[in-house]
Parts: C-alpha cells; sequence; structure tokens
C-alpha cells in the first residue's frame, strides 16, 4: 500500500476544540461519525445517569431533611428529577448510530444539559449548606462528589457537558465550603473539581481515537473489499490445470473463459491445442509454444513464458506458469499453474520502444533506429557478398526559415519534408530522422548503383520543390552525401562518417547536389582542415565571444540566471555556425582549452553582476574526461571571486554512455566545490536512470523537441515531460524547459510542472552589455518578460 494510502488511514490529530464540539475541522479526518458515536454512547448511558440522579437527590433530601422544611426539599427533588429526566428522554430520542454522520450541532447542545443539571445540583450547597450541621455538610460533599465522579466516568463520551456540570457543581461546593468551613477545603473541592474535568476530557478522547480507528479500520476494510471485487470482476488472471497426458483437468471458468471454449467442453481437450487456437491445424506455432511443450515433455517447472495467441482474429499475449504435480506415492499426475493477459503492458512496452526509436517531430526513425537497421543491412551485405548504402541529406538555406519565421515554422517544415521523404521510400529503403535538419536513408541492397544516384537526385528534386506553410511559401534545398558499404566502410560508424565526409563535400559545393564518398582529400574536408587551422588560433586573436542567455522562473518571469553561448566571428569565414566549430573543435582536441576560455570569462562576467544570479556553462564530455578540469574549475571561481554556488556546468547524456568513466569522478569532485550541475537535453540521446542516481543533478532540462511536440498536442512529448517533471521532484531537482518561444508554450511548461523556463520568449541570447544591464537592474526580480 502506497503512502498516501496509508495516511490516509492514520490515526486522526484529535483537536480539542473539535472534541468538545466547538469547532468543526476541515483536515482529512470525517468528524460526522465521530460525533455520531459520541452521542450513541451518551445515549446508551442515559437511564444510568437518570438513576444517579433521582437516588443522589433522595440522599440529599435524608440528609438536609433535619434543617430544611420539607415542601422545599420536595420541590427541589421535583426539580431534580423534571430535568434528569428531560435531559434523559431527550438523549433517548435521538436516532444516532456509529455509521451514522451527526451534525456539530447536536453535540453543542448537549452544553444545556450540563448547565441545567449542574444548576438544580448547586442549590443545595449554595441556598441551604450554611444551614447543615457538619455531619449533614460531609454527607452533602460526598453525595455530590460520587454523582460529580460518576458523569466524569460515565459520560466521558460528552465531554463538553459533563465538563460544564463537574465545573459549575465544584465551584458551588468550593463556595459552600469557603463559607461554612476553611479556603483550604474549598481549593481541595477546586482541585477535585479540576482533576474530574481533566479525567473526563482524557476519557473523551480516548474513547473518540477508538472510534476513529475503527471507522478507518472498517472504510480501509471495505476498500480492500472493493479492490478484490475489482479484481475478481476483471478476471486478470487464471488457474490451469493438467494431467500427465497434458489435457485440460478441472478447468477454471476464468480459463475457459479466457480462451473462448465452452467451460463445460474444454476439460478433456489437449491443453496446447488450447493454447494454439487456429494455428493448431497449419502447425505454424510459435516459439514460445514449443517452449512450453519442451518444458511439459520434460515435466519442468516454468516461469513467465510469453506465450502470443489469438481469439477472435485478434492477437493477445498471455504470460504463463506452472510447476509438475505428483501424488503421494511420487506418481506425476499433471501441472498446475496460473495465467496472465499482459496483452496491454504488451502494448505499453511497444510504445515505449518505439518512442525509443522514432522522432517525436516527424514520426520518422531516430538516430537510434538508423544505426540498428544500417547494423543489420550491413551484416546481411557481409553475408551475401552485396552492397548496402547509407545517405546522409542535409536541408539547405533551412536556418534561414528558422532564424527569420522562428521555429515553430521551421518544425512544420520539417513535417512537410518527412512526408515528402516517406513518399519516395520503398521496401528496401528505410527514411529516418539524425537531428535537427540532418536525415538519412539506409539503402538494404545496393547493388544497382545507378539506381542510387537516381534516388538521390530524386531527393535533392523533390526537396527543392517550394512548400507552403502558413501562408508563407518557403525555399530551401538538400544536399546528400553517399557512402557504399563495405566499400566505405565495414562497420556502421565507419560508413556514416564516410557519408558525412561526402555531405561536407556537397556543402562545400554550394547545395543542391549528392557526392559519394572518395578516399582521397576533397573540398569537405579541405574546409574543415582550414577552419581547424583558423580555429586553433580563435581564442588568442580575440575572435570569440559570449552571448548569454536568460533563464527565468517559470511562474513569476524572474531572472534565475544566464546560459553562456560561445559565439565565433572570423575575419574571412564571417559568423561560423557552434553546430559547425564545436564538433571541430572536438574532433582536433581543441575543445578543451577553448571551453576553458569560455568558463573564465563566464564566471569574471558573471561576478560583476549585482544579481546574485547564476551562469550556465556548458561542458564537452572531453572536459570531464580530464582529472585537470576540477582544478581549473576551482581556479576560475578563485581568480573571478564568483561564489561556487552561482556556476552550473551543463553536461549531456553522452557523458555517462561509458560505465566507470572517469567523468563521473571529476564531476563529484566539482559538486564537492559547491557548484551545481545541470543534465541538458534530457530524453534526446541514450538515456538512463542510472546515472540520475549516481550523480547529484540541481536541474534537468528538457528538450525543446519535447516542448514543441507538446505544445502541439503530441500525447508522447506531453507524457514524457510528465515524467521528467515528477522523476526531478522525486529527487529533489528542478525543471528547465528549453526552446519556449510563445506565451502558449509558456503557459502550457508551467502548467505541466516545470520550475524554470528559457527560450526566444524571455529573451535570445544577448550580447555581454545587454545581459550585464539585465543583469544590474536593481528590480531583478521582475518578469523578464515584461
Amino acid at each position: 500500500m502506497s503512502s498516501q494510502t496509508t495516511s490516509q488511514f492514520a490515526k486522526p490529530r484529535i483537536d480539542a476544540r473539535a472534541l468538545l464540539g466547538l469547532y468543526d475541522p476541515t483536515d482529512s479526518t470525517d468528524w460526522g461519525p465521530i460525533r455520531a458515536a459520541q452521542l450513541y454512547a451518551g445515549r446508551q448511558l442515559a437511564l444510568f445517569m437518570l438513576g444517579a440522579n433521582v437516588v443522589g437527590a433522595a440522599l440529599v433530601t435524608l440528609l438536609l431533611a433535619p434543617v430544611v422544611p420539607v415542601w422545599q426539599l420536595a420541590s427541589w427533588g421535583a426539580l431534580v428529577a423534571a430535568v434528569s429526566a428531560g435531559v434523559a428522554f431527550r438523549r433517548l430520542a435521538s436516532r444516532h448510530r456509529a455509521a451514522v454522520t451527526a451534525p456539530i450541532a447536536d453535540v453543542r447542545a448537549t452544553a444545556f444539559d450540563g448547565v441545567a443539571l449542574a444548576a438544580v445540583w448547586s442549590i443545595p450547597p449554595l441556598a441551604v449548606g450554611h444551614l447543615a450541621d457538619a455531619n449533614a455538610a460531609l454527607g452533602l460533599w460526598i453525595v455530590l462528589s460520587l454523582l460529580m465522579t460518576a458523569s466524569a466516568v460515565a459520560m466521558a463520551a460528552l465531554p463538553l457537558a459533563t465538563i460544564l456540570f463537574v465545573t459549575i457543581l465544584g465551584g458551588a461546593i468550593a463556595a459552600e465550603l469557603s463559607f461554612i468551613a476553611s479556603p483550604l477545603l474549598a481549593a481541595a473541592a477546586l482541585l477535585f473539581a479540576v482533576l474530574l474535568a481533566m479525567t473526563t476530557f482524557a476519557r473523551g478522547k480516548a474513547l473518540v481515537v477508538i472510534r476513529a480507528s475503527e471507522l478507518a479500520l472498517a472504510e480501509r476494510d471495505e476498500t480492500v473489499s472493493l479492490l478484490l471485487r475489482e479484481f475478481e470482476d476483471q478476471g486478470a488472471d487464471w488457474l490451469w490445470e493438467i494431467d500427465a497426458q497434458r489435457r485440460v483437468a478441472r478447468a477454471n471458468p476464468r480459463f475457459a473463459v479466457a480462451v473462448g471454449v465452452d467451460p463445460k467442453a474444454i476439460n478433456g481437450m489437449p491443453f496446447l491445442q488450447v493454447l494454439a487456437g487456429p494455428t493448431w491445424e497449419t502447425g505454424n506455432f510459435a516459439p514460445a509454444l514449443h517452449t512450453l511443450a519442451d518444458k511439459l515433455k520434460a515435466r519442468e517447472a516454468f516461469r513467465d513464458i510469453l506465450l502470443p495467441v489469438y481469439l477472435n482474429g485478434e492477437e493477445r499475449w498471455w504470460e504463463m506458469s506452472a510447476g509438475p504435480r505428483f501424488d503421494e506415492s511420487g506418481t506425476f499426475v499433471g501441472f498446475r499453474g496460473v495465467g496472465s493477459d499482459v496483452t496491454e503492458a504488451r502494448r505499453t512496452t511497444d510504445k515505449i520502444h518505439r518512442m525509443a526509436r522514432f522522432d517525436t517531430l516527424t514520426g520518422l526513425p531516430n538516430r537510434l533506429m538508423i544505426h540498428e537497421t544500417l547494423a543489420q543491412a550491413m551484416a546481411e551485405a557481409e553475408k551475401w557478398s552485396s552492397r548496402c548504402a547509407f545517405m546522409m541529406i542535409d536541408l539547405d538555406r533551412f536556418k534561414a526559415v528558422n532564424d527569420t519565421l522562428g521555429h515553430p515554422v521551421g518544425d512544420r517544415l520539417l513535417g512537410r519534408v518527412s512526408e515528402r521523404l516517406k513518399q519516395m521510400m520503398t521496401d528496401n529503403e528505410m527514411i529516418g530522422r539524425l537531428g535537427g535538419d540532418e536525415f538519412a536513408v539506409v539503402v538494404r541492397d545496393a547493388t544497382d548503383s545507378a539506381q542510387i544516384e537516381r534516388l538521390a537526385k530524386t531527393i535533392i528534386d523533390t526537396l527543392s520543390k517550394p512548400y507552403e506553410v502558413d501562408q508563407h511559401t518557403l525555399y530551401i534545398g538538400a544536399s546528400v552525401g553517399l557512402a557504399v558499404g563495405p566499400r566505405d566502410g565495414r562497420t556502421a560508424e565507419t560508413l556514416i562518417r564516410s557519408a558525412d565526409l561526402a555531405l561536407y563535400r556537397s556543402k562545400d559545393a554550394g547545395g543542391g547536389v549528392f557526392h559519394a564518398y572518395e578516399p582521397q582529400l576533397h573540398m569537405a574536408a579541405e574546409e574543415r582542415r582550414v577552419l581547424e587551422i583558423a580555429l586553433r588560433s580563435a581564442v588568442e586573436n580575440g575572435q570569440m565571444h559570449l552571448n548569454y542567455q536568460p533563464v527565468v522562473d517559470a511562474g513569476t518571469g524572474a531572472l534565475k540566471g544566464f546560459e553562456a553561448l560561445l559565439r565565433w566571428t572570423h575575419p574571412e569565414f564571417g559568423n561560423v555556425s557552434p553546430a559547425k566549430f564545436v564538433p571541430l573543435a572536438e574532433e582536433a582536441r581543441l575543445i578543451a582549452p577553448i571551453g576553458e576560455w569560455v568558463l573564465r570569462t563566464a564566471c569574471q562576467e558573471a561576478a560583476r553582476w549585482d544579481l546574485p544570479v547564476r551562469i550556465a556553462v556548458n561542458v564537452s564530455p572531453e572536459q570531464l574526461h580530464n582529472p585537470a578540469f576540477v582544478s581549473i574549475v576551482a581556479q576560475a571561481l578563485a581568480q573571478s571571486g564568483l561564489p561556487p554556488e552561482r556556476l552550473e556546468l551543463e553536461v549531456t547524456e553522452s557523458v555517462f554512455m561509458h560505465e566507470g568513466t572517469a567523468a563521473i569522478q571529476v564531476l563529484e569532485k566539482i559538486l564537492d566545490l559547491g557548484v551545481r550541475l545541470s543534465l541538458d537535453d534530457f530524453g534526446t540521446g541514450y538515456s538512463s536512470l542510472g546515472y540520475l542516481s549516481r550523480t547529484r543533478f540541481s536541474s534537468i532540462k528538457i528538450d525543446r523537441s519535447f516542448v514543441q511536440g507538446a505544445s502541439k498536442g503530441v500525447k508522447e512529448a506531453i507524457a514524457i515531460i510528465r515524467a521528467v517533471v515528477a522523476l526531478a521532484d522525486s529527487l529533489g531537482m528542478a525543471t528547465t524547459a528549453e526552446g519556449v518561444e510563445t506565451e502558449e508554450e509558456h503557459h502550457m511548461v508551467q502548467a505541466l510542472g516545470c520550475t524554470k523556463v528559457q527560450g526566444y520568449y524571455f529573451g535570445r541570447p544577448l550580447p555581454v552589455q545587454e545581459a550585464r544591464a539585465l543583469a544590474m537592474r536593481r528590480d531583478g526580480g521582475a518578469s523578464v518578460a515584461a
């Protein structure tokens, strides 16, 4: 049972005001049945208290008869009897039972009973107590004390009425004793009354706790009964039994219904025939049925065999477990087992599997699925001495569409591109999306080279035709790189690399063309070589600078920090895209010095800000694999004077691809410095929950592809965001939604539980002066979007 359910049945917190009937709580405890139980307890002892009052009145009359006229005592006795009878009959007239609720007004009304009884019983000590001698006064005090004690014990279930009765009558006795005896005796009487009142309250509270526990137990039993009835009705599991000849024996009716056979006719039928269904005649059995038959033949116990069955033309999945049975003499008599219909769980697993291998934006296979398909194609080509091919497609001028019309239009354009690509594919090809504006085609049989070249040209021509998106006529193109395996690579990785090099050559040629991989150096490789040379001196020549994109609170829009984004402006090449030079820097082993410059520059800038907001810096896996990176971070913080808690390092899931990586140890040491850690682009790569539990992340960044998908109502994207938020909340992490570009998207991610947002809706990456001005604002708590 979950903690939520357990708390539902926990002992309620007893509020003193609620116990007395002065206050009706609004917490999870239902006081209606408890109040009904209090009133019912008072009803059960009503006649007892009536008798106690009558007997007490008779005793007082006998004690005071020598000093008080008889008619006065008779009148007072009649008054006591009338009030006592009225209270008793009013309580007997109530119809409250333990399972019925009672309003708070009924409990409050008992206060008048206590006051009325206390008033009539206060007459003897106050009116005639001074006339009594010592023996009579002592007798009166004993009778009244016994009456008060009886009330405190018998009527504790109604503490309000009883405490009023005891307190008022005790005060009257104390007043009498102070007048005819001494203040010390009066104080003793008053203390006795207070103790009785406290005892009444304690007993009343104990009775309420017991009753509340009984109600909770009854509610729990009812819930369990409902769950059991629901389980019986749903019929998710069933028992089955077969004899030594593997025929159905004493069939459970639920099992017969599950296989679609009359319960009266199923006994004696061959068990495997029942499970095989329509495939029994054809002999086309599922492999799992063969496994099950082998286990039965060997008389071996088995567990969780997943078996496909066909009922009324529909495929269902059953999970079967059983063990052999033997009689007293050790003779094998059959099997007894249990079956479960796990079709829905199987479908959910298949759906999760599909989500892991298909792109949420376009519905095409993603990078993982492309890699798996290519590996299979290469294995087949190697086996049959054939050839396969791999094409990489990059859209020309797509970045201009994103920059001018925004990412929503760009995403819709990618959807149109995907539709055109799918229409060109046959059973011999598979099209997928690698990410961004890059697509790939796996050709399983590439023995016809001319056909492969025609397909590449058709792709370029088809994708270059105009698109109508949101009343915009858009013109883009496509460049294609082609590699043939195993000639251009004997593994999937090398073939993809070869196609990537060919794609670079196509892009270098101006786009709109395709090139096949060539072993010798070509234009694309030359461009990369020249770019690498320029990149080696970019930092020293002052060509690098940082822009800062705001990160804001999802609820208030208040500035929470900035993400430092690296930019490169070359005097000859102009603005070089980070998508081009960052991968090049990683391949050329230049990312470490460039990353160090970014870290130091960002820390120095953040230390100048008035607002104590955080600065986020992206860190590559190569930097984290360097043990000296911990010292670099510590020096950057010390030299800039930036508090460690204001620095947040962003890493991607690729850091955790290999178990035992040294990067995890480096991260732990950095975390020990007080620096925060954020997981970037969660869910787009090699997602795993293992490293989330091993590494102390402070936040998870949800990739913009999920945000865009959720804004379009894609159920999978919404489910993923909710799952990530729930996961982050359970691990004490914040969640940042990336790529928020509209007010609607902002409200959506806020409703889904994201704590922080980042995107063009709140601000594009800002030059250092603009970011500094924003971080220097004294009203930094105000909304950035404002």
